[in-house]
């Protein structure tokens, strides 16, 4: 098993949304806003090889949004995003891509399978697509709070025309399960709540991908969830159980939307507080190889 990470593309949202209850002058300290009071995050995703296997987490954001839609979010790629990311930093063809697996249908999430234009057309025409069932359903009739998050005039298509090549594999559960097997090789995930239902983990050797459970390093700390979370509270309490499981089996999480720090180890202080035992930084890497074995 090969491990990369790609840096397709960053985008912006609001700070305090970001940190929800948590006072600006606290977040602050750890990262800047712009003028608009918007934080410069990235669009981290994960490729996997394995002998037989080309496997992506999550697609970004995508290039099929408006000029409205990319300036209010100030949208930047230095590729054509994950397919060209994908080209130019490991030569890997799109058609060479066999599994993806969808943490969730945010669209900064899913953005990345398809061009918005071309609903007929399958940009990675091999992979299947591994998602929790039930989520795509939330993400079907999601609640008015967090509608502008589904953008489902886009992904539905997609998702459809997958399911008639027979190419979903649909995950279910509300607490852990098994995605796919290549020889020796064996990606699993866990399931959170809060930020929105049926959340997936994917957890690989020793990795696991937070998504938007830690969505940056700044947000290790229990208390510091996103405003942006259907249920912060839930969340809360998913954030100490994965970090149960976490400190149990030594993992490494991994951050999809911190620029600087991909990842770290967990630590609890004197207090009981969560931090990182050491800070894992990307040293503006577009792509990085952090495991193999």
């Amino acid at each position: 098993m090969r491990i990369h990470l790609l840096h397709p593309a960053t985008f912006k949202l609001d700070g305090g949304a970001m940190f929800g209850i948590i006072p600006k002058p606290l977040w602050q300290k750890k990262i800047m806003p712009d003028e608009l009071n918007r934080i410069n995050m990235s669009l981290r995703i994960v490729l996997i090889e394995t002998e037989k296997r080309k496997i992506l987490i999550d697609t970004g954001i995508g290039d099929y949004h408006s000029d409205k839609f990319t300036t209010q979010f100030d949208i930047k790629s230095a590729h054509e995003h994950l397919h060209g990311a994908l080209k130019e930093s490991l030569n890997i063809k799109p058609s060479e891509i066999t599994d993806i697996i969808l943490t969730h249908l945010h669209f900064d999430h899913v953005g990345g399978l398809g061009d918005g234009e071309n609903s007929d057309q399958l940009i990675f025409p091999n992979a299947t697509i591994h998602l929790h069932e039930q989520h795509l359903e939330y993400a079907k009739k999601p609640t008015l709070r967090d509608k502008g998050s589904f953008q489902d005039n886009f992904f539905l298509p997609l998702i459809e025309l997958y399911r008639s090549k027979n190419q979903i594999n649909f995950l279910s559960g509300d607490k852990e399960g098994h995605i796919l097997k290549d020889g020796k090789d064996e990606i699993n995930f866990k399931v959170s709540f809060g930020h929105t239902p049926y959340m997936i983990h994917p957890c690989f050797n020793q990795f696991i991908y937070m998504a938007d459970l830690v969505p940056m390093s700044h947000h290790v700390k229990i208390p510091w969830v996103m405003g942006y979370d259907i249920e912060p509270g839930v969340t809360t309490i998913y954030k100490q159980k994965f970090y149960d499981f976490i400190i149990e089996n030594n993992m490494t999480m991994i951050f999809e939307h911190d620029i600087d720090v991909w990842g770290g180890e967990l630590i609890i202080d004197e207090r009981g507080n969560y931090g990182l035992k050491e800070e894992l930084k990307t040293n503006g890497e577009a792509s990085l190889l952090i495991g193999k074995s």
